[in-house]
């Protein structure tokens, strides 16, 4: 008895499989970021002037990467934190709170009487603040990964309290920094190149090697699909997420440190305001889910330097400063939008329907 042949599934030649290959989730990231640059190479060519100036590199380019540090160092952190499918609105009180431990430690005069006084060293003062922000990471972590708190109740309560631990452990007052060698921290250069240029891809190389040549980023993608099915498949969904959380109080501790150098002060009350929405806008630019799953510590940081290369430019050209945040906000949005899955299906729909109609 004749049996009808099972039809074999279509073939693809090495040609139409490179056409369905999706992009890396990062190329929207890429592309805005060449987009603002070549408005600037065509309208403003000072952008990409540098010159060597008391020993450092001094530019638009440099203030880019200078400034845009901070953004860079929190956005490794959120990456990860977001990639679980969690969120962390608690990175700005974290610098707050590392930095004030810091500058109490390295300042020359008592905060409450203005005597003069002999301050610590600068590595004592490094490590306390390290050790602030990992703690408070962890603190989240736990909070989160153990206690099964919401993410974004877990932050939101170290975000309010933690400001107000930070300004009690400066007494409310702002102590001003001492050490060169703290200071360093932000206003140092190697070839002219300032440190926090160099602190920063130093972290970000550590945490992109971390995270390839190990499981952990397949731990994390996978807690971001489906926390429940990664804890069947034996992972341990509760200390990775601590772990995350940990590396997060990492990055804002030493971008609150680099602050306070920078300020030569450790401002409590101003450090770190507002800077987590800076840090989440970059990971979403960078291409990451901000439900969870899949992430690219890249992305981020290309999307941290197209915020403040954005930002560079909004002060460059003659836009009024009451538009900044309007002009900000809708190049986010448009960045966002074509990155969403949606909306590529919509425009090539909508160029397929285009050609179509041409005769």
């Amino acid at each position: 008895m004749a049996t009808s042949a099972t039809p074999s599934a279509p073939r693809l030649t090495p040609a139409a499989s490179r056409r369905r290959r999706p992009l890396p989730i990062f190329t929207w990231a890429f592309v805005s970021l060449a987009l603002l640059l070549v408005y600037n190479l065509l309208f403003a060519r000072s952008f990409f002037l540098v010159h060597m100036e008391n020993g450092r590199l001094v530019g638009n380019i440099i203030n880019v990467l200078h400034y845009g540090s901070f953004v860079m160092l929190l956005s490794l952190g959120m990456t990860l934190v977001i990639a679980t499918g969690g969120i962390d609105l608690s990175v700005g009180a974290i610098m707050a709170i590392a930095g004030g431990v810091s500058a109490i430690l390295v300042t020359n005069k008592d905060v409450l009487t203005g005597q003069a006084i002999a301050g610590h060293s600068a590595a004592l003062a490094l490590a306390a603040g390290l050790a602030a922000g990992i703690i408070a990471g962890l603190w989240n972590g736990v909070l989160i990964g153990l206690v099964d708190i919401p993410p974004i109740i877990a932050t939101l309560i170290l975000m309010i309290s933690g400001r107000g631990v930070a300004i009690w452990i400066t007494r409310g007052q702002v102590p001003t920094i001492a050490s060169a060698s703290f200071l360093s921290l932000a206003q140092g250069v190697v070839w002219g190149i300032p440190n926090t240029i160099l602190i920063t891809l130093a972290v970000a190389a550590l945490a992109i090697v971390l995270v390839r040549a190990s499981a952990l980023g397949l731990f994390i993608e996978s807690i971001g699909n489906n926390a429940s099915a990664s804890t069947i498949a034996g992972i341990n969904t509760r200390l990775v997420k601590i772990m995350a959380y940990g590396f997060t109080g990492f990055c804002a501790g030493l971008a609150g440190m680099m602050d306070a150098a920078l300020n030569k002060a450790g401002d409590t009350s101003q450090s770190g305001m507002d800077i987590e929405l800076d840090a989440i806008v970059a990971v979403a630019i960078g291409g990451t889910s901000l439900v969870g799953g899949r992430f690219s510590l890249i992305g981020s940081l290309v999307g941290a330097l197209t915020m403040q290369t954005l930002k560079v430019t909004i002060q460059s050209s003659n836009i009024k400063p009451e538009f900044n945040f309007i002009v900000e906000a809708a190049v986010v949005v448009i960045i966002c939008l074509l990155q969403s899955p949606r909306t590529r299906v919509l425009i090539q729909r909508f160029f397929r329907h285009t050609a179509k109609e041409r005769p």
